[in-house]
């Protein structure tokens, strides 16, 4: 008997075991899945999207250079014993004004010399025009009837008389635009870049004391991306006319100068493409940029980098979004029918705030504004401020849906409200699918 229970024990503990299990696997748990909700997920921000006239304007850079500039030399040679006060780096001086004066003693004892000579080939001159004259008198009277030859009237020697007194006034003049360039003038308005001697310093003919340059106007090199090359309209030369074709404006900003700007136009075209770096040059100028009266604030420096903002065409019938509405730069999110949706677009022109879009958007569509992280496309949404609001189709669009709805023996409110709950998984087809789980 002991032997038998032994065996029962265990054998029913087995089955019990069995039994349960079996329970168990016949009726698993089941979780009540519902549908998404149909209310909305997000509350988003909308611009309807409107055709506008939009000017463009095309941003670029440069460096300030001169229009003019050159080595200013002393063409003589001397001590420098007279320098200007304006003679120093950036210095302004006006044309024809004494920017360095040189030893002129020896140019004017030059000078004496060369007026003693004038002198003395004068009295040459008038001796031998006397000798000419009396020599055809003494002619006459010694009762020749035939023609006196030249050296009989003295002809060779009155010419060489004549050529003596040319040479001493050439001398002379010589001598006296030598004293003249002890004095280095200013050739035009400018400035000084680069003061290279001083006083009490000696220099050589030809030696260059100053860089100088005109400060009537400036010029600043842009580069032009060639995807804005036609959307500005270049000025442009041709050989048979050298009127410009068009003047367009050029606004310019700096770093150095947070609240400054100046103002200049594009002047030129440069008439090659740059082989480096394969991309299209402007030259704009800036006139009288050291008028404070034009420019007020810190004046325009020769080397400074400057933005510039380029003048371009006007577009009819643009679509302009803001950047921020633009993801990865390439696709943007509207809503439509109250669903988010993600749309690809391409870009015909950017700059640092506004695009225009080329293809991909519509007008009459609503472009989201607001910044989203990851969102599904197909996301239920609601508009700020109009929680009944819901965006306009397209006219195709509305079109199909009333083709559709009337196909349906529908309205197409009750079209979009079935499509609506179909979506959520709230419909009798939801419903029984959820059943057979």
């Amino acid at each position: 008997m002991s032997k038998v229970k032994k065996w029962l024990i265990p054998l029913a503990i087995l089955v019990i075991t069995l039994v349960i299990a079996k329970i168990i696997f016949d009726n698993p748990p089941q979780s009540k899945r519902g549908g998404p909700s149909g209310a909305s997920q997000l509350t988003v921000e909308v611009t309807q999207l409107k055709p506008e006239q939009y000017t463009v304007v095309v941003d670029t850079f440069g460096t300030v250079q001169p229009r003019t500039q050159n080595a200013l030399v002393a063409q003589v040679s001397g001590q420098i014993n007279h320098v200007s006060p304006q003679f120093k780096n950036g210095g302004f001086f006006s044309k024809g004004d004494v920017l360095l004066t040189l030893d002129q003693r020896d140019y004017l004892a030059d000078v004496k010399i060369a007026e003693a000579g004038l002198l003395s080939a004068k009295q040459t001159l008038l001796e031998e025009q006397a000798n000419a004259k009396q020599a055809k008198i003494d002619w006459e009277r010694l009762g020749n009837r035939a023609e006196p030859s030249d050296l009989v009237l003295r002809k060779p020697q009155l010419a060489a008389a004549q050529a003596s007194l040319l040479s001493a006034e050439a001398t002379l003049t010589i001598a006296k635009l030598a004293l003249e360039r002890t004095q280095v003038t200013a050739p035009y308005d400018g400035r000084i870049l680069e003061q290279l001697v001083d006083f009490g310093q000696v220099v050589s003919a030809n030696t260059q004391v100053a860089e100088i340059y005109s400060t009537d106007s400036v010029e600043i090199r842009l580069p032009i991306n060639n995807s804005d090359i036609d959307l500005v309209n270049f000025p442009e030369e041709y050989r048979s006319s050298n009127n410009l074709q068009s003047i367009i404006e050029a606004r310019f900003t700096s770093s150095l100068s947070k609240n400054q700007s100046w103002l200049g136009k594009v002047i030129r075209t440069e008439g090659a493409i740059d082989s480096n770096a394969q991309q299209l040059y402007i030259v704009a100028q800036i006139e009288d940029p050291y008028n404070p009266q034009l420019h007020p604030g810190p004046s325009i420096k020769i080397g400074q980098y400057v933005n510039a903002e380029v003048q371009g065409k006007t577009l009819d019938d643009a679509i302009v979004i803001s950047n921020s509405a633009i993801y990865q730069g390439s696709y943007v999110y509207i809503v439509e029918e109250g669903l988010l949706r993600r749309r690809d677009i391409s870009i015909r022109w950017q700059n640092s705030q506004r695009t225009i879009i080329e293809n991909g958007l519509n007008a009459g569509e609503y472009l989201v504004t607001t910044p989203l992280g990851q969102v599904s496309s197909g996301t239920r949404v609601s508009i700020a401020g109009e929680q009944q609001r819901q965006a306009k189709p397209s006219p195709d669009r509305e079109a199909k849906l009333q083709q559709m709805a009337k196909k349906m023996g529908l309205t197409v409110e009750e079209l979009r409200a079935k499509r609506a709950n179909k979506r959520a998984g709230t419909g009798p087809e939801a419903t029984s699918s959820q059943s057979s789980l």
